[in-house]
């Protein structure tokens, strides 16, 4: 299904969604894939624990956050996906990375965990019909569709590249 296919734009989520191509989920979705096959890797790998700013998060720190996030917002779209009524829980990203250690991890390593996720994240995307797609749930408090959670599983990762391109790149 298109982006443009999306009954609304769910509140907060939208300027990530906003961040993907007006393609089918699956297109963008493989297209993500191919953005993070094709990634800067050495760039990372050259950039080590240094930051743009006191306090921000390293690369590694930003890899991980990117893994968890995938992970929650798939499980998000499986539970609204099967017809679950309940508000699913919010996560607060810097508790999360806090507790992490993304940067304890070799690049090497996240790298492989984040391409076998997003590999299972095609499958489990591939795996929803349409009124799947469109089923409505809620989340965080705001409501949000199976179609919606999967647009932004790709534009989370094209807002944190972004991220990195303009913030990172340029201490290097």
């Amino acid at each position: 299904m298109l982006k443009s296919a999306l009954p609304f734009l769910p509140e907060y989520f939208d300027r990530y969604i906003n961040q993907t191509d007006d393609v089918a989920l699956l297109t963008m979705l493989e297209r993500a894939q191919e953005e993070l096959q094709n990634f800067a890797w050495d760039k990372l790998e050259a950039l080590g624990d240094r930051v743009y700013a006191p306090g921000k998060w390293t690369g590694s720190d930003i890899l991980q956050h990117l893994i968890d996030t995938e992970r929650i917002l798939t499980y998000r779209a499986l539970c609204i996906s099967r017809g679950e009524l309940a508000n699913l829980p919010s996560f607060e990203e810097d508790d999360y990375a806090a507790h992490a250690q993304g940067n304890q991890r070799s690049l090497e390593d996240l790298k492989a965990e984040f391409l076998a996720l997003r590999t299972a994240t095609l499958y489990l995307f591939r795996s929803f019909s349409d009124s799947m797609l469109l089923r409505i749930g809620t989340a965080s408090g705001k409501s949000m569709s199976t179609l919606a959670l999967g647009f932004i599983v790709a534009g989370h990762q094209r807002h944190h590249f972004r991220i990195l391109e303009e913030r990172y790149w340029p201490i290097l």
